[in-house]
């Protein structure tokens, strides 16, 4: 496990930056807006050859616990209580002000060794914070840009001595041990955030009554203890391994999704687009409706984009302890589904709650049966068998009397599973036929629900003209 790095400060000091710089991604919103971070982040930090965890918090507000504020302050006091150092960030612009002394006292007052750091210090802009940042009581400042990269080699030589450094686990991303990266996603105030909350067994995720708290889309790694291990398959010495007990899942809450046309501020714009981003490496999705207003359109919107994107979807039914008339409302969600996702038939659909607990091993379970078919590969042999069966059951038109002949298939990848067909005229082939060939694969090669793809590539006639 990589030492942790936690970042702390006032709003809009640039935490967000210098947590994009370290990591070497756009992971977390940045914006001029005071206030934007309020979950805290983590991501897998990089500096020279120092390799550690680091953690992006919410600016530090002294307000009361039952407020918005009081909450995110609460989710940065137990980051640095994790952390093996805290890099404390002020603006070198603006100078030491009120609610730094205030953070600095509670600092002082932690058994977490600290860092201090001016950030927005490129050029002379930053002389008198850096100058006043030495009545904090921590030493000498490191003088910074998180937006230009400047002092990068001496943050290097402060965080030294507190990591010990580490190399990055890259397991298999094929192999049935493999970290699942499991997106909730849906409209604002499913719940996704008391779900996972829930999952967890602690209040990591910031929730409340009020729409729209989660803005950055949050990712948290998490064992699952599996209450009904399944029998692993043999490998190729005939040596069967041993049933996965515990399970690792990185969970990946996300922003409220509206619908495009009600989202109109720009931080809204950049936190759908970051739930957007989720869902894009995921590997399943869990589509979070809430059962007190049932299905909207909306969410059909979301589970085409899961689609289109190749993700494994599942449909998770929350608020299910204070839904009126189950049954029925099961039902219908089922008849709904099946007419607006007429692409893809028999998603998984789980009734959940993520205040009682109800249903969630259920889902758990379900998502990595789902990427263990997203996952899956069809020997040649087999594949070319199903689809001589198939064309021989019910073989390809022939347009203006012209046969199409396809010739064989193979399986081009997985994540998601994509197949081509080599033929003769597969353009001329009728969308009739290819949905065919497409529900076949699913249920004769048990694909279940996940997304599969079909491509169709006609042979070069060797006797055309190619002059």
């Amino acid at each position: 496990m990589l030492p942790t790095v936690a970042i702390i400060g006032r709003p809009n000091v640039g935490k967000s930056t210098l947590f994009n710089r370290l990591v070497g991604k756009k992971l977390a919103l940045v914006d001029d807006t005071p206030g934007v971070t309020r979950d805290r982040r983590e991501g897998e930090g990089r500096l020279f050859d120092l390799e550690f965890t680091i953690v992006d918090t919410a600016g530090y507000e002294d307000e009361d616990p039952d407020t918005l504020p009081g909450r995110m302050r609460m989710q940065t006091e137990a980051a640095i209580a994790g952390a093996q150092v805290a890099l404390f960030l002020i603006d070198g612009r603006v100078g030491v002000t009120p609610l730094d002394e205030e953070i600095a006292r509670w600092l002082r007052s932690s058994a977490t060794p600290v860092v201090l750091a001016v950030n927005k210090a490129e050029g002379k802009q930053g002389d008198n914070g850096i100058l006043e940042s030495y009545a904090l009581g921590f030493g000498d400042p490191i003088a910074i840009s998180g937006e230009h990269g400047e002092g990068m080699a001496d943050l290097f030589q402060s965080l030294l001595p507190h990591i010990d450094g580490g190399a990055f686990e890259v397991p298999d991303p094929e192999a049935p041990d493999a970290i699942l990266k499991l997106a909730i996603v849906g409209r604002p105030n499913a719940g996704k955030s008391t779900l996972i909350n829930k999952l967890l067994g602690e209040n990591r995720l910031i929730t409340g009554p009020e729409a729209g708290i989660t803005r950055d889309s949050i990712s948290v790694d998490w064992i699952w203890t599996d209450p009904s291990p399944k029998e692993r398959e043999p490998d190729e010495e005939g040596n069967i391994p041993p049933m996965l007990t515990e399970r690792r899942v990185r969970l990946i809450d996300t922003a409220g999704m509206r619908k495009r046309a009600k989202v109109q501020d720009k931080l809204e714009k950049l936190s759908v687009a970051d739930a957007r981003h989720a869902i894009d490496f995921a590997e399943v999705v869990v589509l979070l409706l809430d059962a007190t207003k049932g299905l909207e359109v909306q969410d059909l919107k979301i589970a085409d984009h899961v689609i289109q994107e190749g993700r494994a979807l599942i449909i998770g039914i929350n608020k299910w302890d204070v839904a009126v008339d189950g049954s029925g409302l099961f039902k219908g969600i089922r008849a709904a589904l099946e007419e607006g996702l007429s692409q893809l038939k028999g998603v998984p659909m789980i009734a959940v709650s993520g205040l009682t607990g109800k249903g969630l091993d259920q889902m758990i379970s379900a998502a990595f049966d789902a990427r263990e078919a997203w996952n899956k590969r069809v020997p040649t042999g087999i594949l070319n068998r199903w689809f001589e069966a198939a064309i021989s059951a019910n073989p390809p038109p022939a347009p203006g009397g012209k046969r199409i002949k396809l010739r064989y298939m193979t399986q081009a990848r997985n994540r998601p599973p994509t197949f081509v067909i080599f033929g003769n005229r597969t353009d001329e082939l009728p969308a009739s036929y290819a949905r065919y060939l497409l529900n076949g694969i699913r249920r004769d090669l048990d694909f279940g629900a996940v997304p599969v793809r079909i491509n169709f590539r006609s042979s070069k006639n060797p006797f055309a003209d190619n002059s």
